[in-house]
């Protein structure tokens, strides 16, 4: 099936095998990794859930009225995707109220277990987690052999670090609007929707900059003027000499190449890696054009993602893995590499930071 994602090339080969995913919600298991231990006081309620076939913000509408407050009084770290077993924390604001007992909370909604319940100084935040544990039941694969093979590569190299289709949108909705955006077709008001369509724009461009690279057969090989992730370095590295040097790092794993998250500054690459950058982002102006309007600062991000604690079993045309991957990545950018999905719904996809 044609998908947005077939934009942009894969690092191993477009795979042969077919198979299915999220036949059963069971089939997509994420847990989520906050990375740092509760106060125990304070006056934020902390609730670990685990749901089932539902999503993260109706839990939190839900959780809200069991609570006695308004919506906007519960937060968390991250989205959950609907079509999957997931485990996450999430925060009520509740100053001097004692713990509220939930459990007409979890008889009224049978998709939804309390694991554990604390309390802390400060509420949740969007990206405030380390990252999220995936275990992922790939069923009626016609080649399993051929997956088997592709995890042994993934676990060695890693995978594109794409951003999945769920980031722009069903047909890639989000680039259109966002596109129409930046062309003054419309004005946008709604918070969310800009932060939709800005996303959305700068995800695209990320991922255009990435396939290129691909295509190009340097997305392992330090170019000129590229900058490095250095691991316990805080600041990124500007490869202005000795290339050769800066190759064997990102060869041994302690560096890795990044690409642009667009903004209105100018690319902090220079040489040939500022000019293929620019050279990609260029073709979509009305997109760059929307991301300077709107003063977006640049960033960066790495081009390969490779997932941690890396295990799979096969029973038959089934393969099981499971993996643990940073908050901002998607878990479809391993599963793309891996098998061709024979179905795919609206919706059915889970990445780590939602």
């Amino acid at each position: 099936m044609s998908t947005v994602m077939d934009n942009f090339s894969w690092l191993y080969g477009k795979p042969s095998c077919q198979g299915r995913i999220k036949v059963e919600p069971e089939d997509f298991v994420v847990k989520e990794n906050l990375g740092f231990e509760f106060a125990g006081v304070g006056e934020h309620f902390m609730v670990k859930i685990r749901k089932t076939g539902e999503n993260t913000k109706y839990v939190v509408n839900e959780l809200a009225k069991a609570c006695d407050v308004k919506s906007r009084d519960v937060s968390w770290a991250g989205l959950k995707d609907r079509h999957a077993v997931t485990e996450q924390w999430l925060s009520v604001h509740l100053p001097g109220k004692p713990d509220p007992d939930l459990t007409q909370f979890v008889a009224e909604h049978p998709g939804v277990e309390v694991l554990e319940t604390a309390r802390h100084d400060k509420k949740l935040r969007p990206g405030d987690l380390t990252g999220n544990w995936f275990q992922l039941t790939l069923r009626e694969l016609d080649q399993p052999e051929d997956v088997i093979a592709r995890l042994e590569q993934v676990q060695q190299l890693g995978v594109p670090n794409y951003f999945g289709e769920q980031r722009f949108g069903h047909g890639g909705n989000n680039v259109t609007k966002a596109r129409a955006w930046g062309n003054d077709e419309f004005r946008v008001r709604d918070k969310s929707k800009r932060s939709f369509y800005l996303s959305a724009a700068r995800s695209w461009l990320f991922n255009m900059i990435l396939s290129a690279r691909i295509e190009q057969q340097n997305v392992h090989t330090v170019l000129d003027g590229d900058l490095l992730d250095v691991d316990g370095d805080d600041r990124d590295r500007l490869v202005e000499a000795d290339v050769a040097q800066w190759q064997q790092a990102v060869d041994n794993g302690t560096a890795c190449i990044t690409a642009p998250m667009m903004g209105d500054n100018a690319l902090p690459t220079s040489g040939q890696a500022e000019a293929f950058e620019m050279a990609i982002a260029e073709q979509e102006p009305l997109l760059l054009k929307l991301i300077r309007d709107n003063r977006m600062r640049h960033e960066r991000r790495p081009l390969l993602l490779k997932p941690q604690d890396m295990a799979w079993q096969r029973e038959g045309d089934t393969v099981t893995v499971s993996f643990a991957l940073p908050a901002g990545c998607f878990a479809t950018a391993v599963v793309r590499e891996l098998m061709v999905e024979l179905e795919q719904q609206e919706g059915h996809y889970a990445n780590s930071d939602q």
